[in-house]
């Protein structure tokens, strides 16, 4: 294993610790559970929510066959990710790829051991709409890195985005 993909699993391993423990304190120490909510600043809440769907309650599925297709659907995308990021070759895409897979993984183990995924972040006072946790946050950015990457990249991806061809070094 390479350098890069150290780093992006390593980042993976750290937000799938980051996004149980703090799931963990808000729910067993906290108890958010009991409670509800938090206020902490006028824009932003600790607000308890189970999301029966995937990031910010897309796809609810209630259902227990429901929630076994997410898993399954989950764990897909995390060794289709985890493949990408055993080849990658440049950093961006390493830790891009390592905070999708932890975000995913965090999110997996909430949906095994409760059937659900605890979500507790609220920034409804800024307008946005949607109570999520350190895994989706992980997994968003990690998104957002990746389309960067795609963009300002010089390669092939980035030159495909803007619609024009990688030129060879030694020619036209």
């Amino acid at each position: 294993m390479g350098r890069l993909q150290r780093l992006g699993f390593s980042a993976a391993a750290i937000i799938i610790a980051l996004d149980q423990l703090t799931k963990w304190l808000m729910r067993d120490i906290v108890h958010l559970q009991e409670i509800g909510r938090i206020e902490v600043l006028p824009v932003f809440d600790f607000t308890m929510v189970w999301n029966t769907g995937v990031s910010f309650g897309l796809f609810s599925a209630g259902s227990l066959a429901g929630r076994i297709a997410l898993v399954i659907f989950s764990l897909g995308i995390s060794g289709f990710v985890g493949n990408w990021l055993w080849t990658t070759q440049r950093l961006r895409p390493a830790v891009a790829l390592g905070l999708i897979l932890g975000g995913a993984l965090g999110n997996v183990i909430d949906r095994i051991y409760f059937g659900r995924v605890f979500d507790f972040l609220d920034f409804s006072g800024l307008g946005f709409p949607w109570i999520f946790n350190v895994a989706d946050s992980a997994i968003t950015i990690g998104v957002a890195l990746l389309v960067l990457d795609a963009i300002f990249d010089k390669g092939t991806a980035g030159a495909a985005l803007r619609g024009g061809h990688k030129e060879k070094a030694d020619g036209p």
